[in-house]
């Protein structure tokens, strides 16, 4: 069973997250970045998966030099190699780019019986590029599952609604995003950090996947952010003295701002 994990580098949710003055773009490089939390259980359940008979786990993640510590996590936990696609060329990508670079890796790779990832990223939280690769390799797409059976050449998950429990199937080679319900991501052991430091990990650019730079990139985007703000300081709340009359004040606020 080979199984490769697409994986994202974020900007950390709890650092001082904004945009590139230039051009409007996330800005990866100023501030602390980590293997996308959501992506940590796909990387847990390809290695259960491979655990549980026999195969390999191989990460793939595009983006900047410091994007390697993504791959470098999942080595920890216990991923078998890593692709890191790099080139200057990506930046400003959109989902649709996006979808395209990882799709020439994962051909590139060859021989990939499952494809897994997480349901979204953390930064952008864009859940549609699971489908756009599925679509671009040719693989039927089972998504957000809450649950993953591997047999033989079947993959069954089950996916967990607001009003209903939907048991899904797919002959493999195939494509599964997984939710935060799957598993409990394991933490890297003393073992695994220094077993990380010799697993092979390649770089490949756009023209080692045979991409033209004009399909990717900040210019090839269909969407782009305009202008940026800073989050304006909270203010003081009002306080108000209730002198017989608060319930009738509380209304008045309310409905001022149309909450009633």
């Amino acid at each position: 069973m080979n199984i490769v994990v697409c994986v994202k580098y974020v900007p950390d949710a709890q650092a001082e997250r904004t945009f590139n003055a230039s051009d409007n773009t996330t800005d990866r490089e100023n501030v602390d970045g980590l293997l996308s939390e959501l992506d940590e259980y796909a990387v847990e359940e390809a290695l259960k998966i491979v655990e549980a008979g026999e195969g390999e786990v191989t990460v793939l993640t595009v983006g900047p030099d410091a994007a390697a510590d993504a791959i470098k996590k999942a080595l920890q936990m216990g991923a078998d190699k890593g692709v890191h696609v790099n080139d200057d060329a990506i930046h400003g990508s959109d989902a649709i780019a996006t979808s395209l670079v990882l799709a020439e890796a994962i051909k590139k790779i060859g021989d990939v019986d499952l494809v897994v990832t997480g349901m979204a990223s953390t930064d952008g939280t864009m859940g549609v590029v699971p489908a756009m690769l599925a679509e671009r390799l040719g693989l039927p797409a089972v998504t957000f599952a809450s649950e993953l059976t591997v047999e033989g050449t079947t993959a069954t998950i089950r996916r967990d609604g607001d009003a209903s429990t939907q048991t899904i199937t797919a002959t493999l080679p195939a494509l599964v995003s997984v939710t935060d319900q799957i598993n409990e991501p394991r933490y890297p052991s003393f073992k695994g950090i220094m077993a990380a430091k010799k697993k092979p990990v390649e770089q490949w650019s756009l023209a080692d996947l045979g991409v033209d730079a004009a399909q990717v990139g900040l210019d090839a985007a269909w969407t782009k952010v305009e202008s940026f703000a800073a989050r304006p300081p909270r203010s003081q709340g009002e306080i108000v003295a209730d002198e017989g009359d608060g319930g009738s004040k509380l209304a008045a606020f309310l409905t001022e701002r149309k909450f009633v």
